[in-house]
């Protein structure tokens, strides 16, 4: 028999349907049961666990639509199951995970495996974007039909760019006739040979190859212009630069159905960051100036920029011992990321708590169409889905305790504030007081109710 929860005397926030109040929540059967309209007006029934929310946030479960678990292919950096455990650790109940695996998810059967390993896991939900092109090597379409078909709910090519122009035309008809969102990758390939961070004084003194920013901006051009013709759903993956941003702005002022992301590590790290070879701060696209990100910051204020998404990207400590050429692209954030939004935009007073959590919770459900499904949202009726935040809670980033296999976090030691106390995915109390349960505590749950 599934438990009751009532969470007591929190500020109950839904962006999707502008309520933000205290009350409380009411969780049975798995499903939202009630939402009071006054503080301390519903009863736990009989059997029920009350839970005291004073001074937190009870939001919709955040939801991080770009994340790296490297299953199939890579299980030494991360597996489904570890990377849905780094999910709930940072608060959020949904991800969606990227297609460059080894083979890439670019076939029904794979997807399928993905889904049965989330399920597996008893942790975060796990959604899948599916590869556009066949092994996401752009020159052959994938069957995106047939992927969508199980469940695929976003396609891309992430890690690569479609570089062709006919090709990603193909893409964008293809989406658009599935009503998918197509989520591109912004990297020329021939302006970015050799590069390995971002073009300007610090590569330069550095004696390293620079990625420059017209690199990202020339595809989201090329790209808006070649949707005007099919009206997908169009979405740039973690945006970097002030000149994507102004285009961005203006695509969307001319009601293009255009979407952008920005990453914690793209809020708070310019270039600076790699002195001294530093390969934490290696990422693609490369971090940039505090110019990039001021403007990055406006868009976020502004409309420009909806979603927010880590591109939680996992290596070994060895592959990130390389010298800096070498080593592979990509940070960690999922354990952390809650508390750096906070830090960059909350904080620094740019936003409120209220638009962070319709940054975090609807905007990425209707990016990926889940919406529909009652997630991004906290409404009677709707599945149990709740993450409980303290935003207050200060803490220091420890990378040793992440529960993701691996430890490529460049905040690792800060001091931030804002953290996940609870979370709940269909019902069941999974993050309890900031804590998952021991894995004999699981295995005795076992039983509990599937995802």
């Amino acid at each position: 028999m599934e438990s009751a929860f009532l969470l007591r005397g929190g500020r109950v926030i839904d962006p999707a349907r502008g309520f933000d109040s205290t009350a409380d929540v009411l969780i049975s059967g798995g499903l939202v049961a009630a939402i009071s309209t006054t503080p301390r007006e519903l009863t736990a029934p009989p059997g029920a666990t009350t839970i005291d929310c004073e001074g937190r946030l009870v939001v919709p479960g955040l939801i991080d639509p770009h994340v790296h678990l490297r299953e199939p292919g890579s299980e030494d950096k991360e597996t489904i199951a570890t990377g849905a455990a780094a999910a709930i650790a940072g608060g959020f109940t949904s991800v969606c995970c990227m297609p460059n695996t080894t083979p890439a998810i670019d076939l029904p059967s794979t997807v399928e495996f993905i889904q049965m390993r989330a399920r597996a896991s008893q942790k975060a939900r796990v959604f899948v974007a599916g590869a556009a092109t066949v092994g996401r090597a752009g020159e052959q379409l994938a069957p995106m039909g047939a992927m969508a078909q199980v469940g695929a709910v976003a396609f891309t090519d992430d890690g690569d760019c479609i570089a062709s122009a006919g090709m990603m035309g193909k893409v964008l008809a293809v989406c658009a006739s599935l009503d998918r969102v197509f989520m591109q990758h912004c990297q020329e390939p021939t302006l970015t040979v050799g590069g390995v961070m971002n073009a300007g004084v610090v590569s330069a003194r550095l004696g390293l190859g620079g990625w420059p920013a017209v690199a990202e901006e020339v595809i989201i051009e090329r790209d808006i212009r070649l949707n005007r013709g099919h009206q997908c759903r169009y979405h740039i993956q973690h945006l970097t630069t002030a000149g994507s941003v102004e285009i961005v702005r203006r695509a969307r002022a001319e009601q293009q159905p255009v979407t952008a992301e920005a990453s914690p590590h793209h809020l708070l790290l310019t270039e600076d960051m790699c002195a001294g070879y530093n390969t934490l701060a290696k990422v693609n696209p490369p971090l940039r100036t505090d110019a990039d990100i001021h403007a990055i910051i406006e868009g976020i204020v502004d409309g420009t920029i909806t979603v927010l998404a880590t591109d939680h990207a996992p290596h070994t400590a060895s592959e990130k011992a390389r010298d800096f050429t070498a080593a592979p692209f990509g940070v960690i954030g999922l354990e952390c990321a809650l508390a750096l939004y906070a830090k960059a935009l909350v904080e620094s007073d740019a936003i409120t708590w209220a638009r962070l959590i319709a940054l975090l919770t609807i905007e990425p459900a209707r990016l990926l169409g889940i919406d529909a499904l009652g997630h991004g949202r906290l409404d009677r009726g709707l599945p149990a889905d709740i993450t409980v935040i303290d935003p207050s809670a200060a803490w220091k980033i420890d990378s040793k305790s992440f529960h993701s296999k691996s430890r490529n976090c460049p905040f690792d030691g800060w001091q931030v504030r804002g953290r996940a106390t609870d979370v709940f995915v269909g019902g069941r109390h999974i993050l309890v007081a900031g804590a998952l349960p021991s894995p004999s505590t699981e295995a005795a749950c076992a039983n509990s109710n599937a995802l």
